[in-house]
């Protein structure tokens, strides 16, 4: 789950509106949305956006925003399980697991790569510790979590030029989940997905009056996008094959003509 700024629109209060949408990995779809007038109602807007859909048995992965025991608890209500990363907004939370792990060993770690990809090769190391001992006011979050500890060393091929970043996560699944560094990882593509929106199906370029009409034209693209990628793999048309995806959103997204047209291939 994750919320995007739809800066096509402004509002009375001089803001963006902000859609929050649940998306699934597994199908590229977008199950659900809920609207908020701004970024920071996103926090009272994921508690209804989880009721809209079937979480049970589901990991629902969120951003640092969606640490909230209000969300931690409509979760668990719903029978999912979370994995959502944890930074300053929760400073108590965040401060004591950084300190406590200092003095941890982890219960496994794994590193995946060198991978190339986007020009960079990159390093990803996961560091899984059991929270029993590091998460402070365990009673409030519900009992005990496991914490990730992500770390990524990237080079620039151009360039050569090395960078390092470290990142956390708390989760309700046990320290023994399989690859949950794939959750990790995984959470990205509804991040990928709104680039997607922005640079090829060019959703802020397009200037809309009314909240509304945002959320229409949010709704409208949004389906392409899932379409698109249903399509990729069965697309028959040589001039078609011949374009990369990118190519083909942005031309669709020039004209509601061409959109249709693309809605009724077969």
């Amino acid at each position: 789950m994750d919320g995007k700024a739809e800066r096509g629109t402004v509002l009375d209060n001089g803001r963006n509106p902000d859609i929050v949408s649940a998306y699934s990995y597994n199908t590229s779809i977008t199950l659900a949305t809920e609207a908020c007038r701004e970024k920071s109602n996103e926090i009272k807007a994921i508690p209804r956006l989880i009721d809209k859909i079937n979480i049970s048995g589901k990991i629902v992965t969120a951003d640092a925003m969606s640490m909230q025991k209000c969300i931690i608890d409509r979760i668990r209500e719903n029978g999912g399980d979370f994995l959502i990363e944890l930074k300053a907004n929760q400073p108590s939370l965040r401060y004591g697991v950084e300190d406590r792990l200092k003095g941890q060993a982890p219960v496994y770690s794994y590193t995946e790569g060198p991978v190339l990809g986007h020009g960079r090769i990159e390093t990803r190391t996961y560091r899984i510790f059991d929270g029993l001992d590091i998460i402070a006011d365990k009673e409030k979050w519900g009992g005990n979590m496991t914490v990730i500890e992500y770390e990524s060393d990237t080079v620039k091929k151009s360039s050569g030029a090395q960078t390092a970043e470290k990142r956390l996560y708390v989760s309700s699944l046990p320290t023994d989940t399989p690859a949950l560094g794939s959750l990790v990882r995984n959470h990205w593509s509804i991040e990928s997905m709104h680039w997607t929106l922005d640079c090829n199906l060019l959703q802020d370029r397009i200037k809309r009056k009314s909240a509304r009409a945002t959320r229409n034209l949010d709704t409208i693209q949004r389906i392409v996008h899932s379409l698109f990628f249903i399509w990729k793999g069965l697309r028959k048309k040589r001039d078609d094959k011949r374009k990369g995806m990118a190519e083909l959103m942005r031309k669709v997204s020039m004209g509601f003509t061409r959109l249709l047209r693309f809605l009724r291939q077969k």
